[in-house]
């Protein structure tokens, strides 16, 4: 479980999070939308630790954020809006075994992570692969496979569509929804919802660093208040 309570951060003069509190439970699916500037990349970035808050506290399964935050990326995998941020190797494998690697686990253990996560994505076929030489998609499918080596119990997803053609925004969604079956935790900030009706339990809306709303992913009637179209 994440919980998050009375999160606030700044940026300068800007607030950029305002007492913002939210709760993700284990398994749970759920989508952060809201207008560029509203707050949603800063606050999934404080869910293991990349951000320090002003003020608030962020927990993951019960121990914060703050006082171990090794624990909080080993917990709360995280893939970044644009999937060439996360690679580290120049090849498929070897970026997929970089976060196991440094966690000093066995040979054994590794081998086994990166065959999980590559399956898991549809990616064993290309593990000697160029990262450079791979479409969109596949980037985007190897960086959740990274992300997916280490094991999370959450998997935060920071507009993983962006730039994706359709097949590829497909290939990644079902393989979402084989995560989120399996028990993972997601949760995805994007501002286009089409095609995640099947896979969200609930929508949090951000407007100006605060939750302006939360709600289940199927109330359209008060989703379209907040001009937000059946997703």
């Amino acid at each position: 479980m994440i919980e998050v309570e009375a999160l606030s951060s700044r940026r300068g003069e800007t607030i950029t999070l305002d007492d913002v509190s939210i709760r993700i439970d284990d398994g749970e699916a759920v989508a952060i939308v809201g207008a560029n500037g509203s707050g949603k990349t800063t606050l999934v970035r404080h869910l293991n630790g990349l951000l320090t808050p002003d003020s608030g506290s962020v927990t993951v399964n019960g121990a914060s954020v703050l006082d171990d935050p090794v624990a909080a990326r080993t917990s709360v995998g995280m893939v970044f809006q644009n999937p060439r941020d996360c690679f580290v190797a120049a090849t498929v494998g070897a970026d997929v075994a970089f976060g196991p690697e440094n966690l000093g686990l066995s040979h054994e253990e590794i081998e086994r992570r990166v065959r999980t996560a590559l399956s898991a994505v549809d990616m064993t076929d290309h593990r000697d692969a160029r990262i450079d030489r791979l479409s969109g998609g596949q980037q985007a499918r190897v960086a959740i496979a990274g992300a997916l080596a280490m094991e999370p119990d959450h998997l935060v997803l920071d507009e993983p569509f962006t730039g994706l053609d359709h097949p590829s925004r497909t290939s990644v969604l079902r393989h979402l929804e084989s995560l989120s079956r399996g028990g993972t935790s997601l949760i995805v900030v994007t501002h286009d919802l089409r095609g995640l009706n099947h896979l969200l339990d609930r929508i949090v809306i951000l407007v100006d660093g605060r939750v302006e709303l939360e709600v289940d992913a199927t109330d359209d009637d008060r989703l379209a208040g907040f001009g937000i179209k059946p997703c």
